[in-house]
């Protein structure tokens, strides 16, 4: 299938699932499609990167098969493993079993497998790839070359349809030239304040445009200071919802103050930004 048309399509579809990208994100996104290749964006926790391809399946139509990366992330958990407990019984029950066990019947299908088999418009969205060990890249390699699978007891699986692939990264390690070589490269920064604002007010109904300005520009400024963790985009957005919430109408010293947990999960952080704030 044709995921865009053009570029311009790619801004107005991701518009109407309220994520708003610039030209740098729509010309990235329509690239991948338009070039069946994997899409790998890069950039802090919390500017949007998950939520990009989130997006893309929105705008589409697609399904969405996500595999989370974490350290000890393996081939059984990432692409298939066999059911055990089902085979053991089938062969405690049949004594000729054995020919029968290795089929489909018994096949758990992890998220790669399931992009790859799936005949339907896929997003597989691999969140956070800087976390899986290095030999989960080797995996990842084969896959994204040929879209294919092959499982010794059931032969080569063929992807019928390529999945749209984005893969994340905190840039926690570096990846491997091989994996960046077979990927377009997209780097996510923080937003300016006028695009975090527009974002909020896409996000927040009913949030008064004046209060998604000064939540912009505060946010800004909290992410210029020496912080443990700089509130994500989605802080951002559920700090407009808390003054929403509470019925506030103005990001006043007396409201931060009350609220800043929602976007400083650390104490010291909370002490600076007080500080330098000049919060009392």
């Amino acid at each position: 299938m044709g995921w865009f048309g053009a570029p311009a399509e790619v801004g107005e579809r991701l518009r109407g699932v309220d994520y708003l990208a610039d030209e740098g994100i729509v010309t990235s996104v329509f690239l991948a499609g338009a070039l069946e290749k994997p899409l790998l964006v890069e950039g802090p926790a919390g500017v949007g990167k998950t939520q990009l391809a989130k997006a893309v399946a929105g705008a589409t139509g697609a399904e969405l098969v996500r595999l989370q990366c974490y350290e000890g992330l393996d081939e059984a958990r990432a692409l298939y493993e066999w059911n055990y407990k089902k085979q053991l019984l089938r062969i405690q029950a049949e004594d000729d079993a054995w020919e029968d066990i290795f089929s489909e019947e018994f096949l758990l299908e992890r998220p790669l497998l399931k992009a790859i088999r799936n005949d339907a418009p896929t997003v597989l969205l691999i969140d956070e790839i800087d976390k899986a060990d290095v030999e989960v890249e080797g995996l990842l390699l084969e896959i994204l070359s040929d879209y294919q699978v092959t499982i010794p007891e059931l032969g080569t699986i063929s992807a019928v349809r390529k999945p749209y692939v984005v893969l994340t990264s905190n840039a926690t390690r570096e990846l491997s030239e091989a994996l960046k070589r077979r990927c377009l490269y997209l780097h996510l920064g923080y937003p300016t304040p006028e695009r975090e604002r527009d974002i909020v007010l896409a996000q927040v109904p009913g949030l008064a445009g004046n209060l998604a300005e000064q939540l912009a520009r505060t946010v800004a400024t909290l992410r210029s200071l020496e912080l443990k963790k700089s509130p994500s985009i989605a802080e951002t957005i559920d700090w407009g919802r808390t003054l929403l919430a509470l019925g506030r109408a103005e990001l006043d010293e007396d409201t931060i103050g009350e609220t800043l947990g929602v976007v400083l999960k650390h104490h010291s952080d909370q002490a600076r930004a007080v500080k330098e704030l000049g919060l009392s």
